[in-house]
C-alpha cells in the first residue's frame, strides 16, 4: 500500500458499530420508558416480532490486556449464579414491556468471557430465554465467543445440543512474547484441541479472531499465526486491529511500553499480509477485517448483498431489533439505541428494582436514520447509493466534496448519485463513512474518542 496515503488517513475515526457512534448520543440519559416507545415504533414500522439477542457476559478470570470490553476480573464463581437469574429478570421485563411477543432469531454470547460461566448455567439462561430445552438451529443462529484455556467438551457437547452451531475462538497471536504482553497465555495446541473437538462434534461454522497492531508483534509473528490457523482451516476469520485506547480502557491497555506498538506504516503492513495469504487460501474479504470460506453463511451474505452490521459486528441475520441483555449491552430498534449500566452493581440493582436498566441512548432523527442507512451499505458492501426522494438534497452535495481528496486518491468512485469504494480504497472504508457523519461536519478533534482508522 503507498505509504503516504497511509499517514494521510491514519487518524481517529469510528468503527461504525452504530450512526450515530456512541460518543455523540444525544439522549442522555434515556429513560425506559423512551426506549420501549422506540421499540413500539419499530413493530409500528416493520410489523415484525423478530429479533435479535446480544448477551453480555463480563465476567474473566484474568485481565488480557489488548482487551476493550466492558468486563469483572474475578475468579470467583460464586458471581454465576446471581448474574444468570438477573439477566432472566431483565428478559422478563421486556417480555411485559414490549407491544408484541418477541420471536428470537439470533442470540450471541459475548464478553468478558462467555466460557468463564459453566456450560449448565448458560443451558438453564437458554432455557428460561426460549421455554424450551432446545431450539432447531435452521430458525434460530446461536453463537458463542469461546476463551481456548477454559472451554471444555462440557461446554460444546451441551450447547450444540441445545442448538449452537457457531464459536468464536480468541487466538489474537501465537508469539510467546506477544502472547505475554497482552496477558493471554495459550499455545496452539490448546486452540488446536477445542477447534478439532468442535468441528467433531459438528459445530458448521468455527471462526478465529486474530489481532494485528499488538505490543511486540513482528511481521514474522503474523505470519507464523496465519500459518498455524490455516492448518486448523476456520470457517471464518476475523483480522482485528488492536485499538489503542488507554485514556479511555484505563490501565488494563498500559501493561507495555508505547514504543513496543507497530507504527502505522508496520502496522498495515501485518495486516496485508495476512491478508494476502489468506486470500491466497481461498478465503474471501467479508466488510471490513473479515474473511470466510466460500462455503460458509458470512461468505454467501455479502455475496448477495445481504450482510448486516450492528454491535454484534457483521452478522447474516438483519432483524431491525437487537435487544442486549446483562450489564453495559446496547440494544438497537433501528429508531434508537439504549445501553445499559455499565457496572455489574448498577444494572443489578436496576433489574431487581423492575426497571429496564438503561442509563443512556440515542432517538435518531429522520436525518440520523438516512445518514444511518448510507453508512451500513458502506460498512457492509462498499457502496451506497444516495435517495432520491431525499428532503436532504443539499447535504448529499456536501459529502460528496467532503469526498474529493478521496476520489483524487482513487480510494472512491462517484457516479451521480451512486457512492463506490474502489478495491483501493477498501482499507480506507472508514475514512469514506467519516465524510458522511454529521457530527464529524464541525471538524470536532476526534484525537481522544477512537482509535486510528488504519
Amino acid at each position: 500500500m503507498d505509504i503516504e496515503l497511509i499517514r494521510k488517513y491514519n487518524i481517529p475515526g469510528p468503527r461504525y458499530t452504530s450512526y450515530p457512534t456512541v460518543p455523540f448520543w444525544k439522549n442522555e440519559p434515556l429513560t425506559a420508558t423512551d426506549w420501549i416507545g422506540s421499540l413500539q415504533k419499530n413493530y409500528d414500522v416493520f410489523k415484525s416480532p423478530d429479533i435479535s439477542l446480544y448477551i453480555h457476559l463480563p465476567f474473566c478470570e484474568s485481565l488480557c490486556t489488548f482487551c476493550g470490553c466492558h468486563k469483572r476480573i474475578t475468579k470467583n464463581h460464586s458471581v454465576e449464579e446471581p448474574y444468570i437469574e438477573t439477566l432472566i429478570k431483565e428478559w422478563k421485563l421486556y417480555l411485559t414491556a414490549l407491544p408484541y411477543s418477541p420471536t428470537i432469531k439470533e442470540i450471541h454470547f459475548g464478553g468478558g468471557t462467555p466460557t468463564f460461566f459453566e456450560a449448565d448455567s448458560l443451558i438453564h439462561l437458554l432455557k428460561n430465554l426460549f421455554q424450551t430445552k432446545a431450539v432447531n438451529p435452521a430458525d434460530v443462529e446461536l453463537s458463542f465467543e469461546a476463551h481456548p484455556n477454559n472451554t471444555t467438551s462440557e461446554h460444546l457437547i451441551k450447547l450444540y445440543n441445545f442448538g449452537f452451531r457457531r464459536l468464536s475462538l480468541g487466538v489474537q497471536d501465537y508469539n510467546p512474547t506477544v502472547q505475554k504482553a497482552i496477558h493471554r497465555i495459550q499455545p496452539f495446541s490448546t486452540v488446536k484441541k477445542v477447534h478439532d473437538e468442535a468441528k467433531s462434534i459438528g459445530y458448521s461454522s468455527i471462526s478465529h479472531d486474530l489481532v494485528f497492531g499488538l505490543p511486540k508483534q513482528q511481521l514474522a509473528d503474523i505470519i507464523h499465526t496465519v500459518e498455524r490457523t490455516l492448518e486448523l482451516q476456520p470457517d471464518r476469520i476475523s483480522l482485528y486491529s488492536y485499538a489503542h485506547v488507554p485514556w479511555i480502557k484505563g490501565n488494563g491497555q498500559r501493561g507495555y511500553d508505547e514504543s513496543d506498538l507497530p507504527q502505522s506504516e508496520q502496522k498495515r503492513e501485518l495486516y496485508e499480509t495476512a491478508k494476502s495469504m489468506l486470500e491466497d487460501d481461498g478465503y474471501l474479504e467479508v466488510g471490513m477485517d473479515h474473511f470466510a470460506k466460500a462455503h460458509d453463511d458470512l461468505a454467501l451474505a455479502f455475496n448477495r448483498k445481504k450482510l448486516h452490521r450492528n454491535f454484534m459486528g457483521y452478522t447474516t441475520k438483519s432483524t431491525h431489533t437487537m435487544i442486549g441483555l446483562g450489564m453495559s449491552s446496547i440494544s438497537d430498534s433501528w429508531f434508537g439505541f439504549a445501553q445499559n449500566d455499565k457496572s455489574v452493581e448498577g444494572y443489578t440493582q436496576q433489574v431487581n428494582e423492575g426497571k429496564i436498566p438503561v442509563f443512556k441512548g440515542h432517538l435518531l432523527s429522520d436525518l440520523d436514520l438516512e445518514i444511518r442507512t448510507y453508512i451500513l451499505d458502506l460498512m457492509c458492501h462498499f457502496e451506497t447509493r444516495f435517495n432520491q426522494d431525499s428532503i436532504y438534497k443539499d447535504e448529499h452535495e456536501i459529502i460528496k466534496s467532503r469526498l474529493s481528496e478521496m476520489l483524487k486518491d482513487q480510494l472512491v468512485e462517484i457516479h451521480g448519485n451512486t457512492i463506490k469504494v474502489s478495491e483501493k480504497g477498501i482499507p480506507f472504508v472508514r475514512n469514506c463513512c467519516m465524510a458522511f457523519d454529521q457530527n464529524l461536519a464541525t471538524g470536532i478533534s476526534t484525537d481522544r474518542m477512537f482509535s486510528q482508522t488504519i
